[in-house]
């Protein structure tokens, strides 16, 4: 080896060795950084004529090791366990699939329109649902199907009420008096067929006849849907239950003693049962002695609901609780694999894009087709080992040098035989 290539072998080891520091420090500067993935250097031989004459840097990233999971208690906090990562966008319902990113990066927060977005300004990417939470058919092999994901423009639809069932305690000492005293008002709550709340009372008016009441229901505004006479059975294995039932004008089946109202509150009037209580029954409105005992309704009806808060199952379905109780599924949060992970290439914000030796990205849904589950509340950080990348470190400190050496020492080589030539 003459000494220019000498000098051109030890140039050659120290860009290299430069470019290997150069991703160690990144390592240690992203230590702390959510789902991060370290980058390493590697050497092969550069060849001139057809002569090993230096050295080639090549860097690649570590992206198929994991890192540790550190729970966070944010529920927007999400990070693949296992293999697999989020798919996120640059910009909201991004058209431009170019746009689309893979992430183990998943510390999503809401912006101030609802949208899912990590700390490196990407969009959440997941599979809408619809009312019924399902998502229908859907495309795994692109970005085509996917919406970013939002959790505040949603509401849960109410449903009318259809079936109330009253149950409570009318005092027997109240009756067969002969100057009865005041009625007993329940107020009753339904869905009305916008999903609003409406109130009905229910009037019970003690008579002079023992065991003996006059229900009537009537709304706040004015309207009366009649009035019954309901008698209790005072003795026997009944006692306490209703024996039967006179309509004085309320729809009542005195069979059932159920109540079938027609409220006139949209183009098609609204229908209501309302049970008080089978005769011979005990599970609906009573009459022992003692204290009333205040009716309670159990109604069918849900109420429109705003969300209140959103929750991630393991399998990666985002679900909406809303403040009327109700719970459905809002987006199915897919969870990206390609083939050779490690050869995907890096973008800005700790995101990666296939290429040709990535093999092409699949959508799966979580725990399925070898890809891991979404865990809610916690984040991974960088699978940086701090002690193994000091090592590194000074190892490629001791190279450096070494090739230092090897210009410093062809240099005075060149000098003696420019000085031998003089």
């Amino acid at each position: 080896m003459s000494i220019t290539s000498a000098l051109q072998t030890g140039v050659s080891g120290l860009q290299a060795n430069s470019s290997k520091v150069e991703n160690i420090s990144s390592n240690i500067a992203n230590a702390n950084t959510v789902g991060y993935r370290r980058t390493f250097s590697e050497f092969v031989t550069q060849n001139t004529n057809s002569k090993q004459a230096g050295v080639l840097s090549t860097t690649r990233a570590d992206v198929s090791s994991n890192g540790g999971l550190v729970s966070t208690g944010r529920s927007t906090d999400l990070a693949v366990q296992g293999d697999g990562f989020f798919v996120v966008s640059r910009n909201v319902n991004d058209p431009a699939e170019s746009n689309y990113f893979l992430t183990r990066a998943g510390s999503f927060t809401p912006d101030q329109n609802g949208n899912l977005r990590n700390a490196a300004g990407y969009f959440l990417s997941g599979f809408p649902t619809d009312a019924a939470g399902a998502t229908g058919p859907v495309s795994g092999n692109g970005f085509g199907d996917l919406s970013t994901v939002n959790i505040s423009s949603y509401q849960a639809a109410g449903s009318p009420s259809t079936v109330i069932a009253a149950a409570g305690n009318m005092p027997a000492q109240e009756t067969g008096l002969a100057t009865p005293g005041a009625p007993f008002i329940s107020t009753m709550r339904y869905v009305n067929q916008l999903g609003g709340s409406e109130k009905l009372n229910l009037s019970w008016q003690p008579s002079a006849t023992p065991n003996q009441w006059t229900v009537s229901i009537a709304d706040d505004a004015g309207t009366n849907y009649g009035s019954a006479a309901v008698n209790y059975n005072d003795s026997g294995a009944n006692a306490g239950s209703p024996a039967s039932y006179v309509s004085n004008g309320l729809p009542l089946d005195p069979a059932t003693g159920t109540v079938n109202l027609t409220i006139n509150n949209g183009a098609t009037p609204q229908q209501i049962s309302i049970s008080l209580g089978a005769p011979g029954s005990f599970d609906g409105m009573t009459q022992f002695s003692g204290d009333q005992t205040p009716a309670t309704f159990t109604d069918d009806g849900t109420e429109t609901g705003s969300l209140v808060r959103a929750e991630m199952s393991d399998t990666g379905v985002l679900y909406g609780v809303f403040d009327n109780g109700q719970r459905r599924a809002l987006f199915e949060i897919p969870v990206a694999n390609v083939t050779n992970p490690n050869q995907m290439q890096s973008v800005n914000g700790n995101a990666y894009v296939a290429t040709l030796e990535s093999g092409s990205v699949t959508l799966n849904k979580a725990m399925s087709n070898g890809v891991g589950s979404v865990g809610s509340g916690v984040l991974e950080g960088a699978n940086v080992d701090i002690a193994q990348e000091l090592t590194d470190l000074i190892q490629t400190q001791r190279a450096y040098s070494s090739n230092a050496k090897i210009i410093t020492t062809s240099d005075e080589m060149l000098d003696e035989t420019l000085r031998i030539k003089r």
